[in-house]
């Protein structure tokens, strides 16, 4: 941008072989060295990594298809996380470039660093929230055709949109894009099936996902307007309310409070985005080789007897329990009228609660005990029963997860402790993550961060408000972006890194006075509100059309 803070020095006519030019070229060498050092290293970690895990569970070869099905999905969601990684980790680099503590060349490497590091250090448990939204028939067969067509179509059609919003200079989400992509398969497959639309969908999941993407940029805004505030009584040095200089770094205390703030929102946004990618690889994975991922192979023995004892404990619990209606009879006196695993994947899908339901988690529950304590430990558990037993595991918290939602069940409180106990093992069991996993997503971010950060940086820095932003401005912003993702990673809810920091600039722009520019708020309204409906449109037509190549 003419006459803005990120406008390379000016050179004197024919200085393209001068020192300057030199210095910049041997610059931009060295960064590309590192990036393809560290995607060489990454391929080769994660090719060694797999081919071991599949190895070491008995599985030397793998049919054709599915062979390429996985290297093709796997590409595809580090692919996501790539983009993920220049779109969205821009907000995390914008203000330390805009106002020049950093060199831009520094500045992305750092931030990539530190969403490496974020995502390392992660819970999981965004990764498995965002993977609870979509259809539970296609969860249970994401090794079939349909079920490559739904990892395929969603990830292609959320960086697809990511790209474009990019290419335009649009701090757009790419939560929100997953989100709308998830939505749009879960539509299509249901309107395939001849099942109305809205039921292929966990609609009270996506209403509490939707809620923290509505509500992060409110509290974005609100935020960091106070936090400015609270600046401009507490802190009167005239140099941090101040506009950066061109190619002029801040005094020190300046810089590095703008460096520790990026630090902590690159840090946040891997924890929190990183996640999203390695949910969806996970499932790719079990579908793929279920006998290397379906189960947590590295569980202890020891836990595993833990875990068999814990389901024959839920199986007597249930069956003693009396059903609704009728406090005489015993659960196990009703008849499920149809298999257990069929009468629970139709409440999973409907959630819509019948009487057999508690002595279907009754019987499932003890089926998955006695078929765990029968081999004593998931790494000896033959390849035939892997995939059954992982579903009628996650069928049953999934069951567990939506009773202690449901209102009008009203179960003992010793049953609902045990149910509470077994879940957490059922999730223990089938939702983690391998280390492989995260460093393969690590990778994928942090070099997405190093690549394509100008366009977002000039929106954050000059275009939302009508003054450049100040120092001040640009840390209130990023502190509150920090807190507001390491919040929601807490609580396993997916937010937006470019909508809780893109919305706190704009606070206080707002309330310091210095105006916004509409045309630029009106964009990044429009682009808001555009991308649930073109990620919805857009994977549904992929899921439809990959349903038809498969």
């Amino acid at each position: 941008m003419r006459g803005g803070v990120l406008d390379p020095p000016d050179s004197p006519a024919g200085d393209a072989g001068g020192p300057l030019a030199r210095t910049r070229r041997r610059r931009h060498r060295i960064r590309l060295a590192i990036f393809l050092t560290l995607l060489f290293a990454g391929l080769i970690f994660t090719t060694v990594s797999l081919v071991r895990d599949v190895g070491r569970a008995g599985e030397h070869s793998i049919a054709l298809l599915p062979f390429l099905l996985l290297v093709v999905a796997l590409l595809i969601a580090l692919g996501f996380e790539f983009v993920n990684g220049f779109h969205d980790t821009a907000n995390a680099v914008a203000t330390v470039i805009y106002t020049n503590s950093l060199p831009p060349s520094v500045a992305v490497m750092w931030s990539g660093l530190f969403n490496f590091l974020g995502v390392l250090l992660s819970s999981g448990a965004v990764a498995f929230s965002v993977v609870s939204l979509l259809p539970v028939e296609l969860i249970l067969q994401v090794g079939s055709s349909a079920g490559f067509a739904m990892v395929f179509a969603l990830l292609i059609a959320a960086i697809v949109w990511n790209g474009a919003t990019w290419w335009l200079g649009l701090p757009a989400s790419s939560s929100h894009t997953l989100i709308g992509s998830i939505v749009g398969v879960g539509i299509a497959n249901a309107l395939m099936h001849g099942r109305d639309g809205t039921s292929g969908i966990d609609w009270s999941q996506v209403t509490t996902v939707g809620y923290s993407l509505l509500l992060s940029p409110v509290i974005g805004f609100g935020l960091a307007a106070a936090l400015f505030i609270t600046l401009k009584f507490c802190v009167r040095n005239p140099a941090l309310y101040a506009s950066p200089e061109p190619r002029k770094p801040p005094p020190w205390w300046i810089r590095g409070m703008l460096i520790l703030t990026c630090t902590g929102v690159s840090f946040a946004h891997g924890s929190n985005d990183g996640q999203k990618g390695m949910g969806l690889i996970m499932l790719i994975l079990v579908g793929t080789v279920p006998i290397a991922y379906a189960l947590n192979r590295a569980m202890p023995d020891a836990q595993v007897a833990q875990f068999a004892a814990s389901a024959q404990t839920v199986q007597r619990s249930l069956a003693a329990h009396p059903p609704l209606g009728a406090p005489d009879v015993n659960a196990s006196d009703v008849v499920p009228s149809a298999p257990a695993r069929d009468v629970l994947t139709r409440f999973v899908r409907t959630e819509r609660f019948t009487p057999d339901v508690v002595p279907a988690l009754s019987e499932l529950s003890g089926d998955i005990g006695q078929e765990v304590a029968e081999h004593g430990s998931f790494a000896r558990m033959p390849a035939t029963s892997v995939a059954n037993v992982r579903n009628d595991m996650y069928i049953a918290s999934e069951t567990i997860r939506l009773l202690e939602r449901q209102h009008g069940v009203h179960l003992q409180a010793d049953t609902v402790s045990d149910l509470q106990a077994f879940r957490g093992q059922l999730d223990e069991a089938t939702k983690y993550i391998p280390f492989w996993v995260k460093v393969s997503v690590a990778v994928a971010l942090g070099l997405g961060t190093m690549v394509g950060w100008r366009r977002i940086v000039v929106t954050v820095g000059e275009k939302i408000g009508k003054k450049h932003l100040t120092y001040a401005q640009g840390a209130s912003a990023e502190v509150v972006a920090m807190l507001t993702i390491g919040a929601a990673d807490m609580y396993g809810l997916p937010v937006s890194t470019t909508h809780v920091l893109s919305s706190g600039v704009a606070g206080t722009m707002t309330i310091n006075g210095s105006g916004l520019q509409w045309d630029t708020i009106r964009n990044l309204l429009l682009a808001w509100v555009l991308t649930l409906p073109a990620a919805i449109v857009l994977a549904g037509g992929l899921y439809w059309g990959f349903r038809q190549l498969f």
